[in-house]
């Protein structure tokens, strides 16, 4: 749990520097996120088992092709996208109690989002991933 600490603690010393969203825009997204979350979570799991069966039946294709490097982060991505899905909804129902816990989570899968997006080479992907953090870290003192 320490190291955890230190990590998110990290991350969030570089977001310190970012200038703050108006208070109206913070607390809008406080109120919108454990919905976000649920929601997106659930498009995350789904999206991301269809691309790892899709990924699992095109691989040998793809290997034919000269494309196995592709095949194999689109696997991988998958199966980051279903841990970073699953963290997203069991995280709501602590996001609408206002629990670090729940934010923490958010967090942790973001961080595997990015990773997915690395694993797949999207440059798009890690810049969605540091924007979504920091919004994540603009609502981080709502939660205790």
């Amino acid at each position: 749990m320490v190291q955890t600490t230190n990590i998110i603690k990290s991350v969030e010393d570089v977001y310190a520097k970012a200038p703050a969203l108006p208070k109206g825009a913070r607390d809008f997204l406080y109120s919108a996120t454990p919905w976000v979350s649920l929601i997106l979570g659930i498009l995350t799991v789904l999206g991301s088992l269809s691309a790892f069966g899709l990924s699992a039946v095109f691989s040998p294709f793809a290997a034919l092709g000269g494309g196995s490097g592709f095949a194999a982060g689109l696997l991988i991505a998958s199966a980051i996208g279903i841990a970073e899905g699953v963290l997203m909804v069991v995280a709501f129902p602590s996001l609408r109690k206002g629990v670090l816990r729940g934010w923490n989570l958010l967090f942790w899968a973001e961080v595997l989002g990015i990773a997915g997006s690395v694993a797949l080479f999207s440059v798009a992907g890690v810049i969605g991933g540091l924007i979504v953090l920091y919004l994540l870290f603009q609502i981080k003192p709502y939660y205790k």
